[in-house]
């Protein structure tokens, strides 16, 4: 009886807790910041766990599936020949588009588009080509005629807030596990991608490139989106953070610690210089974190 009683306690207290936190989600998670810690036992400073797995679908050139928390993107990558710009005759482009289907939260409706998605992919496309961590010139094929198209699509599929820290890694793992196929000239001088289907053929040169390769990735960026609360700073807020705590601020450190870039979209809080600061100091912790679980992931691909 007193085992029944004290378990009937605790769902009492436990539905307590659950319901405060609904009716008074502010101050519930501000009762935990006065302890410097968070609902779910994470110290301020520190990042959810975090994987990263490559290769996820077999169809892509290039694709990596990455977790931070409960936050999920599926990166993909297609290579397609174009025609360059004749303003860059030497160089290919990358197009990159997210996607925020209904399934990955509550708030996406479907056959709505979601707000966050072309926020996100701009953000994307704007932090991987000024961080140089690709060379275009490497996607040329034959100058002022054929180049690589790299179409990079991020799938969010589950969305537990810090979605560009995520999709941002999801990004450059799909980049780390690209292998560009293999082209070469037909009898009609165009350029043909060698595939399986025209083994068989007879070129009529050698290959333009022998063999799939890899692309040499410089200055990998990664992102930390910080969360500014009074005088708090809470790393990777997940969505129920950022839904109440409106002031974020979003810092990009490459793999050498400089700085990329720092987005802070709007928020009642001012970002002085020892707040960003600050962010600064945890992002360049991050780096190292997250440099670490890339470098696993590619050691585990290549084990395979």
């Amino acid at each position: 009886m007193v085992e029944s009683a004290k378990g009937a306690s605790d769902l009492a207290s436990e539905m307590e807790v659950d319901a405060f936190r609904r009716l008074f989600p502010l101050r519930f998670h501000e009762r935990h910041l006065l302890e410097s810690v968070r609902p779910d036992a994470r110290p301020l400073g520190k990042a959810r766990e975090t994987s990263l797995a490559l290769g996820a679908v077999a169809s892509a050139d290039g694709s990596a599936l990455a977790k931070i928390g409960c936050t999920t993107m599926l990166a993909a990558i297609k290579m397609e020949v174009m025609t360059p710009a004749k303003e860059t005759p030497d160089e290919g482009c990358i197009a990159i588009d997210f996607h925020m289907p209904a399934i990955c939260s509550p708030i996406v409706r479907p056959g709505r588009p979601a707000e966050a998605a072309p926020v996100v992919s701009k953000q994307l496309s704007d932090t991987i080509i000024s961080s140089g961590m690709l060379d275009l010139k490497e996607l040329s094929l034959v100058s002022g005629k054929a180049a690589w198209m790299a179409y990079l699509d991020i799938y969010c599929l589950d969305a537990d807030g810090a979605l560009f820290d995520a999709a941002l890694l999801a990004a450059v793992a799909a980049f780390s596990h690209l292998q560009i196929p293999v082209v070469s000239l037909n009898e009609e001088g165009r350029i043909v991608v060698f595939s399986k289907q025209n083994e068989g053929e007879k070129l009529k040169n050698k290959p333009v490139n022998e063999e799939k390769r890899k692309l040499k990735l410089r200055s990998i960026p990664f992102g930390l989106t910080c969360i500014i609360h009074k005088n708090y700073i809470l790393a990777d807020p997940i969505a129920e953070e950022e839904s109440i705590m409106e002031t974020l601020i979003t810092i990009v450190l490459d793999s050498s610690y400089q700085l990329v870039s720092l987005y802070k979209p709007g928020g009642p809080v001012l970002a002085y210089d020892s707040i960003i600061q600050d962010c600064i100091a945890l992002s360049r912790q991050r780096v190292g974190e997250l440099q670490t679980i890339l470098n696993e992931a590619i050691s585990d691909m290549e084990v395979d």
